[in-house]
């Protein structure tokens, strides 16, 4: 099946959410049946070795818990502070235009367990980073980093690299 499809229900917004930021809004694919199961098709494979699908807040989780269903798998989310019930541990990141807080569940991930992490969008690289090593605190084995889309220019992969130099990061899309 090809992403083609997909890809092309991808828009550019500029100057959002603030002046100088080209946002890449992914919710005309997620509202497109074919290209939303194109692109959840497209990421199996980069799940092989998981048992657990983490997505991080806030389009990251569609993807990751579509995914997770879809192989019959556990999600565990990765939220904004402020927004999980039971006890977290968090991690600070920059971003494009500022900083924020991820947390999750202490008991969301245990040792042995193998996570692909997805998110919609890699930028900068500081949430996909964040969100490692928070996964690496409790204890999980990371065995990728997939996205959507990457924007290259922002050179989050090398950012996610410097810390985790031997995670394998796939992305669907480029811009």
């Amino acid at each position: 099946m090809s992403l083609l499809h997909a890809r092309s229900l991808i828009r550019e917004i500029s100057d959002y959410p603030i002046p100088g930021i080209r946002f890449q809004d992914l919710t005309p694919l997620l509202a497109d049946a074919e290209g939303f199961n194109q692109v959840v098709t497209a990421l199996k494979p980069f799940a092989e070795d998981s048992n657990i699908i983490a997505g991080i807040e806030a389009r990251g989780f569609i993807f990751a818990s579509a995914l997770a269903h879809s192989l019959g798998l556990g999600f565990v989310p990765i939220r904004k502070a402020g927004k999980l019930p039971h006890q977290t541990i968090e991690e600070s990141y920059g971003l494009e235009y500022g900083s924020d807080v991820l947390q999750i569940h202490q008991d969301a991930i245990t040792s042995g367990d193998r996570v692909l992490l997805v998110d919609d969008v890699l930028a900068t690289g500081g949430t996909v980073v964040a969100a490692s090593k928070l996964i690496a605190r409790l204890g999980g084995s990371l065995v990728a980093g997939a996205v959507v889309m990457e924007i290259a220019a922002l050179e989050g992969r090398s950012r996610i690299l410097r810390d985790f130099p031997d995670l394998p990061i796939y992305s669907l899309f480029q811009v």
